[in-house]
């Protein structure tokens, strides 16, 4: 019996449990979801920054303290909710004014790109903290990082074409960008230069009238930190033409840079004082557009790169003047301005600064004249008799030379020679000279268009056009030669030829011995047969780099073809041979083959084969002992005499 009542009991307490469960959890439903009901589901860690506190009071600390979820959560009407909840709008909630002003980055508005950062995306959701606060996401310090979110994906810059992609990576290398890393409050991030209107919520894009990032906006964005600056621009004549509206004025980011700012002590700054004058002045004041719009005389870079200040910084100095210091950094005047550094008047104390003492008369000097040289009369007469003087000087010395090699070349003929090439040889390499001469000539004034021997050459109207004709007229007179070659290949003289000049392994233990001769380590120099290593090489080099130019040749003149044929890059690949093939050709021909033929002291003034075919026949034995026709004592290569 007693059992049975305690069974009963138990069945009793447990219905009442039951029903008391379900009395609660209907009462759950019935009422209104506060922060309290959503805590008893939602894990306390959510959205926490500060792991040891919990959740009601980190929320305490944030922006939001006094808000309860449902007061952003007001989809929210029963619980348990359903599993996915509609986004969270904070500009219908409580920030009504600013979606007012809210424009993301001057292209769209709130809802309508989904690429595009939210509320959340910015400012983070359940750990939304004052900018105050160095756990801010929009605190000055992790500005870079929130921005860089988007500005730093790729696949976003790509998508919605924006120019600048590696802005923050660039930012972060900048004065701006490491001095916000080194915890510097009031160093310029992105907010400071993008926030139209003074709030960030307004960024708007450089074509916009009120962007802090438009043409003429940009001295009163970065003059909210560099006051006094600002002002020295509006007064000079850079920042007159701006405030009148002149698009090609220069501001700021035009001399300083935009992203990547960097000291004027870093030598890779396009202010610093060794690059000022290349880098940053003479891209406007070299430009014929602007010189002829402003009425500004040209060469004033030339002027002075060449003179002593402009020689000193190249060479380095940062302490010698250089545009800024006599023009002025920000406030820069025309000379007729009578507070300008650079008006007569001024001219003494402004290169007293670095000249203590100087005399108005010398610092009232012109500077920007002929490259190099003052144009006082002293100077001019003194470089008059400089010029007179190098010409007749130098020009004596040139005709002397020349008497003598006229005398030292007709005592070569004088002695005893013997044929070393044929007419025909002597023709086919007098085709090879001429054409390949032209070939470089030409073809490297296309590359060097501004050199002055280019300007020499074919700097007259209509000159550069033939440059082009020259060098294609070259170009099949010089394919002329090689069939030229390939035809005499075929004959007896030819063949013997080609088989005389074909690498050997000797060749190599003939190197060998020559540089241990060369390094006194042997008494004797090796003896070569009808050609040695080094007319081999030579020979070979030719046939291999007469191949490569040719094809590249082909390609580049018929482009048009090229690029039906083959994928893209295809004619810069041929381009970059073409050009480089040039190159080791043409060094190859004046270190190795000139010393060989002209500035060996064996041979000089010059072998003379190249013009008749013929050489000194003490020269050819002491060169070529090991030739048959030497070893026997015969005249060489005279019973071939009829193969012309």
């Amino acid at each position: 019996m007693n059992v049975d009542v305690d069974i009963s009991m138990k069945k009793l307490i447990i219905l009442i449990a039951v029903s008391y469960l379900l009395v609660s959890c209907e009462f759950l439903n019935a009422q209104e979801p506060t922060t309290e009901t959503c805590l008893e589901c939602h894990d306390q860690a959510v959205g926490k920054v500060e792991p040891e506190l919990p959740y009601d009071s980190l929320l305490a600390m944030t922006s939001h303290d006094g808000i309860d979820c449902i007061d952003c959560h007001n989809s929210i009407t029963e619980l348990p909710h359903a599993e996915e909840l509609p986004e969270v709008k904070c500009f219908e909630s409580c920030h009504e004014e600013t979606k007012e002003v809210y424009q993301w980055h001057g292209r769209v508005l709130y809802g309508e790109c989904e690429d595009f950062p939210c509320c959340s995306d910015c400012h983070g959701h359940h750990h939304i903290l004052p900018p105050s606060n160095k756990k801010s996401w929009v605190n000055p310090l992790n500005l870079p990082e929130t921005c860089g979110r988007c500005h730093a994906d790729l696949d976003i810059v790509e998508k919605h074409d924006i120019l600048f992609e590696k802005a923050v990576e660039v930012y972060k290398s900048s004065v701006h960008g490491r001095a916000t890393a080194g915890g510097i409050y009031m160093a310029a991030t992105c907010n400071d230069c993008h926030s139209a209107g003074g709030t960030a919520h307004r960024i708007l894009g450089p074509g916009h009238p009120e962007s802090p990032i438009n043409h003429f906006n940009i001295p009163k964005t970065c003059g909210k930190c560099h006051r006094a600056i600002e002002q020295d621009y509006w007064e000079g004549i850079h920042g007159q033409l701006a405030a009148r509206g002149e698009v090609d004025s220069p501001v700021c980011t035009d001399c300083h840079g935009e992203h990547g700012i960097i000291s004027p002590s870093d030598p890779r700054s396009p202010v610093s004082p060794t690059r000022l004058a290349e880098a940053t002045c003479a891209p406007c004041h070299e430009s014929a557009r602007l010189n002829e719009k402003y009425g500004i005389p040209t060469g004033r870079l030339r002027t002075y790169v060449d003179s002593y200040h402009g020689l000193k910084s190249k060479a380095g100095d940062v302490t010698v003047a250089n545009c800024a210091s006599c023009h002025g950094a920000h406030r820069i005047l025309s000379h007729t301005e009578p507070s300008s550094s650079i008006h007569p008047s001024n001219l003494q104390e402004t290169c007293g600064e670095c000249h203590p003492g100087i005399s108005r008369a010398i610092a009232n000097t012109p500077i920007h004249g002929t490259p190099g040289m003052s144009q006082t009369p002293v100077a001019r007469v003194v470089q008059d008799i400089y010029i007179w003087a190098i010409t007749i000087i130098i020009g004596g010395m040139v005709i002397h030379w020349l008497i003598d090699l006229r005398k030292q070349i007709k005592r070569v003929f004088r002695m005893k020679r013997i044929r070393r090439m044929t007419i025909n040889e002597v023709w086919q390499h007098t085709f090879l000279m001429v054409t390949f001469i032209a070939l470089v000539i030409t073809g490297f004034s296309l590359r060097f268009s501004d050199a002055f021997w280019v300007k020499f050459l074919f700097g007259w109207e209509g000159g550069f056009p033939l440059r082009g004709i020259i060098h294609r007229v070259a170009a099949v007179l010089f394919m002329f030669t090689v069939v030229w070659h390939i035809v005499y290949l075929t004959t007896k003289r030819g063949k013997r030829f080609l088989f005389d000049i074909f690498p050997e392994r000797k060749d190599i233990s003939q190197l060998t011995h020559m540089l241990k001769y060369n390094f006194d380590k042997t008494a004797r120099p090796p003896k070569f047969g009808r050609f040695s290593y080094i007319e081999k090489a030579e020979y070979w080099a030719l046939v291999w780099g007469s191949v490569v130019m040719i094809i590249t040749g082909f390609f580049l003149w018929f482009d048009n073809l090229a690029v039906q044929w083959f994928p893209k890059g295809f004619l810069d690949v041929m381009l970059v041979i073409h050009y480089y093939e040039a190159w080791l050709a043409t060094l190859a021909i004046l270190i190795w083959h000139m010393y060989s033929t002209v500035f060996s002291p064996n041979i000089y003034p010059m072998n003379p084969a190249w013009i008749d075919g013929k050489m000194p026949e003490d020269w050819y034995r002491q060169e070529h002992p090991e030739d048959p026709m030497i070893k026997k004592g015969g005249e060489i290569d005279n019973a071939d005499e009829s193969v012309e």
